[in-house]
C-alpha cells in the first residue's frame, strides 16, 4: 500500500507547468473510437484514469500507442473489433460512460455495465439513456447491463436536458457527429472541456456549433478523418496549487494554465488575502499570511459558476483561515466525506445536509487519515501542507486517478510530503 507523508509548516515558492486537463482527456480518447484514422493527442496526462481508458480502447480493438514520457498518445480505431466494455473495466472510473456515445455512433451497438469510480453521490444515467433513445437507440436492461443498438442508425434530434450535465451532452455530440441529420441540444454543458471536446472533433471533420444560450447544433456528417489535437490545461490541478499556496503561504506560479477558465475559482483566492497575478497563460499567487475566511458563502454551480471539482480543496485552505466560511454542495449529495478525516487532524468543521461549516483554527495536528476521493483526498494533502507534525494519508489511488505526482509537484515547490 502506498500512502503519503507529509510535515507541514514548509512555505511554497516556485514555478510549475500545469499538465493535460483529466477532464478533458478522458472524453476525447473516448470520441477517438469515432475516428476513421489516427487521432494524435498531445499532453495527456499520466493518470490512473488515463491508462483505464487506453485500456478499455485496447479491448476494443483500437490501436494506441501512448508514451507517457513524451505526453502524446496515438490512437487509430480503423480495425475497431468489439462494442462491448467488460465490467471491470467500467468499474474502474466513472468516466468509462464517456465511451457510450462513442462506441454506439461507430458501431450502432454497445454493451455496458453500470460505472464505478469514486462514490461521491449518485450520477445516474437516465439523461444519457434518454437522449440516445430520442436519436433511434433502443436500450434493452438487464440487472447488470445495459444494450444499446441503433439498428436503423442514429439520427439527429432536439434534445433538451433537465440539467446542464457534462457527460451527457458529450455523449450526445459523439453520438450525433455521424448520425443523420442535425441535433440540437439545450440546456447543454458549456464547461471548458466540453468546449475541447468540440475542438477535437471539428478538427477531424466534424461539424458542431456552440450557440448563445447553452444550445449546441451538431450537423451529421459521414465520417471523421485524422487530427492532431493538444488537450487544454488542468484547471483544477491548477487550483490545487493555488489552494495549497493560499494554504501553506509562498510565492507560486502556475504556467501553461488559463485564467479566462477559472474566474469563477481565482477570486476567492484574493477574498482569503492572497495577491493574484494573471498572464495570458499563467497564474501568480503570493500568500504571506493567514488565509482569511470567505465573505460570502461558496455554492458549487454549474459552469461557469464554481466548480464541485475545486470544492475539496479550497475547504482544505479554509481549515486554518482566520473567520467562518460556509460552502454549500449543490451538485454531488457525497462530496463531503472527507469531512471526518479532516476533522481527524483538527479541524472544525460541521456538515447540514448540503451545507458546511467550517470555522477556522489556529492549529491543525498531523493524524493518520485515509482518502475519500479524488477531490477530497487533494484537500487532504493542503490541510496536511499546513498541520504540525507528520500526516499520513491512505488510499493514495484516488489521487492518482486525477493528479500526475502530486507529492512530487508539492515537493518541488518545497513542501516536505513523499509516497512510501
Amino acid at each position: 500500500m502506498q500512502i503519503f507523508k507529509v510535515n507541514g509548516g514548509r512555505k511554497l515558492s516556485g514555478e510549475i507547468v500545469s499538465g493535460g486537463a483529466k477532464n478533458a482527456v478522458l472524453p476525447i480518447l473516448a470520441a477517438a473510437v469515432l475516428i476513421d484514422g489516427e487521432a494524435v493527442i498531445e499532453d495527456v496526462p499520466e493518470l490512473s484514469d488515463t491508462y483505464s481508458a487506453v485500456r478499455i480502447l485496447s479491448h476494443l480493438g483500437v490501436k494506441v500507442n501512448y508514451c507517457n514520457t513524451g505526453k502524446t498518445a496515438s490512437v487509430n480505431a480503423s480495425q475497431i473489433s468489439s462494442f462491448e466494455i467488460p465490467d471491470d473495466m467500467m468499474k474502474e472510473m466513472r468516466s468509462s460512460i464517456f465511451f457510450l456515445g462513442p462506441i454506439i455512433g461507430r458501431t450502432g451497438s454497445c454493451r455496458i455495465s453500470y460505472p464505478g469510480g469514486c462514490d461521491i453521490g449518485l450520477r445516474p444515467i437516465d439523461m444519457h439513456i434518454s437522449a440516445l433513445e430520442q436519436m433511434g437507440v433502443k436500450v434493452t436492461h438487464t440487472a447488470k447491463h445495459l444494450y444499446f443498438s441503433a439498428d436503423k442508425g442514429l439520427r439527429g434530434a432536439k434534445i433538451a436536458l433537465r440539467f446542464p450535465s457534462v457527460g451527457t451532452t458529450e455523449n450526445i455530440i459523439c453520438a450525433a457527429v455521424t448520425a443523420k441529420g442535425e441535433t440540437v441540444i439545450t440546456n447543454a454543458a458549456r464547461e471548458p472541456e466540453v468546449v475541447d471536446l468540440v475542438k477535437f472533433l471539428n478538427a477531424a471533420g466534424a461539424k458542431i456549433k456552440f450557440e448563445s444560450g447553452g444550445r449546441i447544433t451538431i450537423q451529421g456528417v459521414p465520417k471523421l478523418h485524422s487530427l492532431h489535437h493538444t488537450v487544454m490545461p488542468d484547471r483544477i490541478a491548477a487550483a490545487t496549487i493555488l489552494a495549497g499556496t493560499a494554504a501553506a503561504g509562498g510565492l507560486v506560479t502556475v504556467r501553461n494554465c488559463q485564467p479566462l477558465d477559472m474566474e469563477a475559482i481565482l477570486p476567492l483566492f484574493e477574498a482569503m488575502g492572497s495577491s493574484i497575478y494573471c498572464g495570458r497563460d499563467y497564474v501568480t499567487i503570493n500568500s504571506g499570511k493567514r488565509p482569511k475566511a470567505l465573505p460570502e458563502k461558496l455554492t458549487t454551480m454549474v459552469y461557469p459558476g464554481f466548480p464541485t471539482d475545486a470544492q475539496s480543496v479550497i475547504m482544505g485552505a479554509l481549515c486554518k483561515a482566520s473567520g467562518t466560511s460556509i460552502i454549500e454542495e449543490t451538485i454531488f449529495e457525497n462530496r463531503y466525506r472527507h469531512v471526518p478525516e479532516m476533522q481527524k487532524m483538527g479541524a472544525d468543521i460541521v456538515v447540514s445536509g448540503q451545507t458546511a461549516v467550517i470555522k477556522g483554527v489556529k492549529r491543525l495536528h498531523g493524524a493518520r487519515v485515509k482518502a475519500t476521493d479524488l477531490r477530497g483526498g487533494a484537500g487532504m494533502v493542503i490541510a496536511g501542507l499546513t498541520a504540525e507534525g507528520e500526516t499520513e494519508i491512505e488510499d493514495i489511488r484516488f489521487i492518482d486517478r486525477g493528479y500526475e505526482q502530486l507529492e512530487v509537484t508539492f515537493a518541488s515547490l518545497g513542501a516536505d510530503i513523499k509516497r512510501i
